[in-house]
């Protein structure tokens, strides 16, 4: 389970390859509104013995400019980053990591995930996320996806747009998925700690994992 970002000309040519191998395709949406160059998100999902999947997955992305491993910059330290991790991470009540100058924040739901009879580990994309990528002078740009019940859409949009962040995409990823879920995309620049308090307040909204 996962999902490829694919500008929109290569999304015919991966989702035929994908079908071909056996990879089933759960959505194609957006996550941001404004980015350039335009990209979409294909969810994709997948059961059967890994090594007869992974060359599926390899020859599709191979049909796609996604740059090799080879290609990748080094981490940054985290001591670079501009903004304070502690404080954010005391606001959140969440445990953090920094990966390649991005603090992160992973928050599982309550409830126990299944697709068709089989668990889904928060760690497969079914735990809400929060990005913060430092932009200089204390702010930071935030992005990632809260992961919601039906119920939880409207108050979490409401606290994030109230708190200054921009909703950029409301969808779902999975197609047989109990209880159902859905995937609120967000966006802001501002004062890192300003941020993770409005994350803070809609994360309350939520029945997440203390």
């Amino acid at each position: 389970m996962g999902d490829l970002v694919l500008t929109e000309d290569e999304v015919g040519p991966v989702m035929r390859k994908l079908q071909e191998r056996g990879i089933e395709i759960t959505a194609l949406h957006n996550h941001l509104i404004s980015e350039s160059p335009h990209v979409v998100y294909m969810h994709i999902e997948g059961h059967g013995e890994a090594v007869q999947m992974a060359p599926a997955i390899h020859e599709a992305v191979g049909l796609t400019k996604t740059p090799g491993p080879d290609s990748a910059t080094a981490p940054a330290s985290s001591e670079t980053l501009g903004i304070d991790q502690k404080a954010i991470a005391e606001i959140l009540g969440r445990g953090r990591k920094v990966n390649a100058g991005i603090l992160q924040f992973g928050v599982p739901r309550a409830e126990t995930i299944t697709e068709n009879g089989m668990t889904v580990p928060p760690a497969l994309g079914v735990a809400t996320a929060i990005n913060f990528q430092p932009t200089g002078g204390g702010e930071a740009a935030i992005t990632a996806d809260f992961v919601l019940l039906a119920k939880e859409a409207n108050p979490v949009m409401k606290a994030l747009r109230e708190n200054g962040i921009q909703i950029t995409a409301l969808h779902s990823h999975m197609l047989t998925e109990e209880p159902r879920l859905f995937f609120m995309r967000f966006w802001a620049n501002d004062d890192a700690a300003k941020l993770a308090r409005g994350l803070r307040v809609a994360l309350d909204q939520t029945n997440s994992k203390k």
